[in-house]
């Protein structure tokens, strides 16, 4: 539990960046053998891309380190339950576990809207460990949000 909250801290970190550059807050990291080797935030806005979520582009990096595409052993920390695009990445990827922050009711893949990863795939095996560091991650979340209402109400 410590390290999930060591690593956690370290995906927060990333939400933080994402939040300062006027991005939907989610960070996201990737460990192996206790080591983070990769790291993202979301980049969606910045590159006009609706697939640049922290998680994806985190797993890219990741691809890149190990000149692989299989992520074996590895664990993603996000602060936010992956949508099923993200979702599907990780069980294509082979990464070992997942670590998520808050709940996504809106596209969350991990029980929230839909269950892509609590039902068993034929060929791998995801272990998922949820609501770690839940508040955190939410709360910045909420604090981008309620900046983007009030932005928009400061210029009707």
């Amino acid at each position: 539990m410590q390290r999930d909250i060591f690593y956690m801290n370290e995906a927060c970190k990333e939400a933080a960046k994402a939040f300062e550059a006027d991005e939907v807050p989610i960070g996201a990291v990737l460990v192996f053998q206790e080591k983070i080797i990769a790291r993202a935030h979301n980049r969606v806005e910045e590159l006009q891309d609706a697939s640049a979520h922290a998680e994806m582009i985190c797993l890219r990096l990741a691809m890149k380190y190990f000149n692989s595409w299989r992520l074996l052993d590895t664990t993603l920390y996000s602060t936010l339950e992956p949508c099923s695009m993200c979702a599907g990445t990780l069980l294509l990827s082979r990464v070992s576990t997942l670590v998520w922050g808050a709940r996504d009711i809106r596209q969350g893949a991990s029980g929230s809207w839909v269950d892509l990863l609590n039902i068993r795939h034929p060929m791998h095996k995801l272990e998922v460990r949820s609501g770690i560091m839940e508040e955190e991650s939410g709360d910045l979340l909420k604090k981008f949000f309620q900046k983007k209402r009030e932005s928009v109400g400061k210029n009707i």
